[in-house]
């Protein structure tokens, strides 16, 4: 990577709370983050950034990440990007889900602090 190439970041999701709140931090760090409200405009923004790793709210308007996921698995383009996927829940069975759909992560909404979602993109792109 260059000096002043940034890292970017694809955060896909709808709660406003979050996204000022992952953004703000994930900035700080240095990263160059996109934001999509819903699954649609996820995927459409993948096509045209090609980011280097999703951050992906599973329950989302017009399409959830679930169906994102799927989507990716589908396209040759889109199937390397690397996921973490935000979770309300935390279900075992939705988690079991996002891995076989290939995320490499995941954070629970009501638990995660900005610092494990750092240690957490970090430990995928560095």
């Amino acid at each position: 990577m260059q000096q002043g190439e940034f890292k970017k970041i694809l955060l896909v999701e709808d709660e406003e709370l979050i996204i000022t709140l992952l953004k703000r931090k994930l900035e700080e760090e240095g990263y160059d983050v996109s934001v999509a409200r819903d699954g649609i405009e996820g995927i459409e923004k993948m096509k045209q950034i090609h980011p280097d790793l999703v951050l992906l709210d599973i329950i989302m308007p017009r399409m959830g990440g679930f169906q994102v996921m799927e989507e990716m698995v589908k396209d040759p383009d889109l199937q390397s990007i690397p996921v973490i996927v935000i979770s309300n829940s935390g279900q075992p069975v939705e988690l079991d889900r996002a891995r076989a759909l290939g995320a490499k992560d995941w954070l629970i909404k009501t638990e995660f602090d900005p610092h494990e979602v750092i240690t957490k993109v970090k430990k995928q792109i560095g």
